[in-house]
């Protein structure tokens, strides 16, 4: 049974997704805040339009569900342009301590769908963009165990940020410190980790980190 409360209905769409508040409020062009306190503290009293039905599209449900109007029968209506949205392909791979590699020949085993017009306003291509989860702790609490990542692999000037890279077999999530000429230093954000540093030949920077979907 499909919960009639917009807001409740929206904390088990991101649930059952696995998608944090934070990142739909950066999906819909809000700060991270945003859905948190629409959903916690009633404000706003509703979704606009364009919030609702971006959010609506992303989890393929009728925004009649995150409280909009009863939708027409119509077979057309509801009905996104494909243009309006892009699938970036989700990967079998898990980065933070594990064997693998981010490539273009590996087999999606789905996909996250994302608004067209964000990702420009964000400057990405989705050619470029691939999702893959996170393992381990090693970037809590920034990044946790089994969230999503999407990793931008557009070749750009190395700059510091959170990046995959891959090191030897394995392929990790780390934040790059790159302050010591002729060093990279991959940092973790958890304390408990101890930062590695790698000469340049020595790591292969894949892509950088540029949104995250993460368990409630």
């Amino acid at each position: 049974m499909v919960t009639t409360d917009p807001r409740v209905r929206l904390l088990e769409l991101a649930s059952e997704r696995g998608a944090s508040l934070s990142g739909l409020s950066e999906l819909i062009g809000r700060n991270s805040t945003y859905l948190q306190q629409f959903i916690r503290k009633g404000s706003p009293r509703k979704l606009e339009e364009n919030d609702r039905r971006t959010l609506a599209r992303f989890f393929g449900v009728a925004e009649s569900e995150l409280g909009g109007p009863e939708e027409k029968s119509s077979a057309s209506v509801g009905k996104p342009a494909l243009s309006e949205w892009c699938d970036i392909p989700r990967l079998p791979l898990g980065a933070s301590a594990g064997p693998g590699a981010l490539a273009l020949e590996e087999q999606p085993i789905g996909a996250f769908r994302f608004s067209a017009r964000w990702l420009r306003e964000q400057g990405l291509a989705p050619s470029m963009l691939s999702a893959i989860r996170v393992e381990g702790d090693s970037m809590e609490a920034t990044l946790r165990d089994g969230d999503e990542i999407l990793v931008d692999r557009t070749p750009r000037p190395l700059r510091d940020g959170i990046h995959v890279v891959r090191t030897g077999d394995a392929l990790l999530v780390k934040r790059l410190d790159l302050g010591r000429p002729g060093v990279i230093a991959l940092v973790s954000d958890n304390p408990a980790y101890g930062r590695i540093e790698l000469r340049p030949d020595e790591v292969e920077v894949i892509g950088r980190v540029v949104w995250k979907s993460g368990r409630l």
